[in-house]
């Protein structure tokens, strides 16, 4: 039965006064739902921590400042009569209430705004104004969400902050397109029916799943956690504070005194730092992965012959605090390289290929890996990864030594089942791994970083059943501590729904990936977390010839951005044979959940000499048009038409449900 949302009246007439303590009602009682409100309309670049405080300030400054003269009610559009979606939950439909919104929208978005003398790389002044609560010695962040909530986030920050009070006014709050259009003009935003439109654009192809993620615990600051600040420098501000009052109230040799005690007393002068101190290092228990619901590096067990050895580890943290001139330190983009703030979980210390190796998690941010050699001069080596939002392929395995052209990795203790195979060899089942009982595999071959790609080597791990999760999955070596996850989204069916990414063990995903893996090169040492082949279209080649396949490799780095590479598989006589990229992008939402349409194409060559355009569109495309040199339509996903080898062409397609989309190049 479809709920009506009434129309926002109340006993106050608009523009008539509204008394403080309706508002203060209101306050109270939709303070979590305004409270999430300001913090998807904050800027994402304010941080978690000062996200969630400037969030719970916005909402308790929206209450008119004095009690003794009432507060006058903005004029807020009155919503329709118009039923909701299916699952979608009204807001409360009070003048007060939407009095206590408008407020909180004005100073959220004002949080983004800079007047245009106001210099680019400072906060905005809003940023500035002193607000409460305040939160001494802790960091508060909401609880964290899965790969889809980690996404959504990411698109979020991608956009001005009136794109997200509109996304989140008709998500959460249930209004329709002409209420937020009109609640946004009232709060200042310049172009409303433009932040509406693209507010739409993110929410597709599901609104309902992306009101379910909105409505989860990434986006709630009412329920945190909390984490200690950075415990050493909040000690030196202590200190310098210190000092400062005691340089004020004592002159003379006895500031010089004052001074000199404080000195003697800093860190590194017998004071041992707890980030730093081996002893404080977290240790997981050995079956705790078996028992929780967060399968990551925090799961891990500490394993290794010298996880006792407190000099190794004692090197490997000062190294990490401060590395000297013959440690060499390498990060991968997005990584920090900066000390623990807190004592870090120590998963691994042991020797391995000649070297002493530690590994480190550090916050549920960073995998750090410190090797040693175990004879001769050389020098130390430390390397930083980032590992946010790990699960169960993306935190399965650590590359503990590289030699030469072999890689030996530290496996998670869910992996049950461990192979080897090399996605050139479709055809060959993979072969077995040995693993020792540290968790460590048998050299492993590397991917070629240049020249020939005769092969390419992955594991095939498969997780335990003792974590429901009895499911084999592959990753590769792309030049970084952890490996990335492959996995492959199949050709879209005729009226079926649009297909998910799934694990590429398959025969139809070995076979895609057989013709795309020397492309994965191009993105070695680059933080790459997942890459997905997603069959976006299938075309039918002119003069009689077979089918071709187009196909989006989306590499999702660690930090967010992504890559896209669109390549187009023609038949050919062998398996292996490489696709033709025909696209690359980088830092782009194209073929993820947030870019789910797509076109693309390319000049073709058939047996008769004679050159096409070729074209394809993703399953929403229902009408592609080419211009400019050559021009020509087709009705459906995919066009082919006579051109010059080297024709200048501009594509366009259609939408089913409206709008237009540009070729990606």
């Amino acid at each position: 039965m479809p709920i009506h949302q009434p129309t926002q009246r109340s006993a106050t007439a608009p523009g008539e006064p509204l008394a403080v303590k309706q508002a203060e009602a209101a306050l109270v009682e939709h303070y979590p739902r305004l409270v999430r409100l300001a913090y998807v309309v904050l800027p994402p670049s304010l941080g978690r921590h000062r996200r969630v405080l400037a969030a719970h300030g916005a909402v308790q400054r929206a209450l008119p400042v004095t009690r003794t003269a009432p507060a006058r009610m903005a004029q807020v559009p009155a919503q329709s009569r118009r039923s909701p979606e299916a699952g979608q939950a009204e807001a409360p439909a009070n003048a007060p209430y939407a009095s206590m919104r408008l407020r909180v929208l004005r100073t959220a978005l004002a949080y983004e705004r800079r007047p245009r003398w106001w210099p680019g790389r400072l906060p905005a002044p809003a940023a500035l104004r002193p607000a409460l609560p305040v939160v001494w010695g802790l960091r508060l962040f909401p609880r964290a969400g899965g790969v889809d909530e980690l996404a959504l986030d990411r698109a979020l920050s991608e956009v001005p902050g009136a794109v997200r009070a509109a996304f989140a006014l008709q998500l959460l709050d249930g209004l329709p397109e002409t209420a937020v259009r009109g609640l946004l003009a009232e709060a200042g935003v310049e172009d409303p029916a433009g932040a509406v439109r693209r507010a739409a654009r993110l929410g597709r192809p599901d609104p309902g799943a992306a009101r379910i993620l909105l409505r989860s615990g990434e986006f709630d600051p009412c329920t945190v956690q909390t984490r200690p600040s950075d415990l050493l420098r909040r000690r030196h501000r202590v200190r310098a504070a210190a000092l400062a009052a005691a340089l004020c109230v004592v002159a003379g040799t006895l500031a010089v005194a004052a001074e000199k005690e404080v000195r003697d007393e800093a860190p590194g002068a017998g004071v041992t730092v707890p980030a730093l101190d081996p002893a404080a290092l977290l240790r997981t228990a050995a079956e705790q992965w078996a028992d929780t619901s967060r399968i990551d590096f925090t799961a891990w067990p500490v394993r290794g012959d010298r996880r006792g050895d407190g000099e190794l580890l004692g090197r490997a943290l000062r190294a990490w605090s401060e590395p000297s001139g013959n440690v060499q330190v390498s990060t991968t983009p997005g990584t920090i390289g900066v000390p623990p703030a807190q004592p870090p979980r120590l998963l691994f210390a042991g020797e391995v290929d000649g070297a002493a190796v530690v590994l480190f998690h550090d916050g549920g941010v960073r995998v750090v890996r410190y090797a040693e050699p175990l004879a001769g001069g050389g020098g130390a080596a430390l390397d930083f990864a980032r590992t946010d939002d790990a699960d169960v392929t993306t935190g399965a395995a650590v590359v503990v030594s590289r030699t030469g052209e072999k890689a030996r990795f530290l496996l998670a203790p869910w992996i049950s089942e461990t192979s080897t195979r090399d996605l050139l060899a479709p055809d060959t089942p993979g072969r077995p791994l040995e693993v020792g009982p540290d968790g460590i595999t048998a050299p492993v071959e590397r991917p070629a970083a240049g020249g020939g790609c005769d092969a390419w080597p992955v594991l095939q791990l498969r997780s335990s059943e003792r974590i429901v999760e009895n499911h084999a999955f592959l990753v590769t070596d792309l030049g970084d501590l952890a490996p990335a996850h492959l996995t492959y989204t199949p050709k879209p069916g005729r009226g079926a729904p649009a297909r998910q990414p799934r694990e590429a063990t398959g025969p139809e995903a070995l076979l895609a990936w057989a013709r795309t893996a020397c492309s994965l090169r191009a993105l070695s040492g680059s933080g790459v977390r997942a890459v997905n082949n997603w069959a976006f279209a299938e075309q039918r080649l002119p003069e009689g010839g077979a089918s071709a396949e187009w196909l989006c490799t989306r590499a999702d780095t660690w930090r967010g951005p992504g890559r896209v590479l669109v390549q187009f598989l023609q038949p050919a006589a062998s398996p292996t044979a490489p696709a033709a990229v025909v696209a690359d992008r980088n830092d782009t939402a194209l073929c993820s959940r947030f870019g789910q349409h797509i076109l693309a194409g390319t000049h073709w060559k058939a047996e008769s000499g004679r050159w096409y355009v070729l074209a394809a569109g993703s399953r929403a495309v229902n009408r592609i048009e080419a211009t400019g040199q050559v021009r020509g339509t087709a009705g459906g996903p995919t066009l082919a038409v006579r051109a010059p080898r080297d024709a200048s062409v501009q594509l366009t397609a259609r939408l089913r449900e409206g709008g237009t989309l540009a070729a990606v190049r």
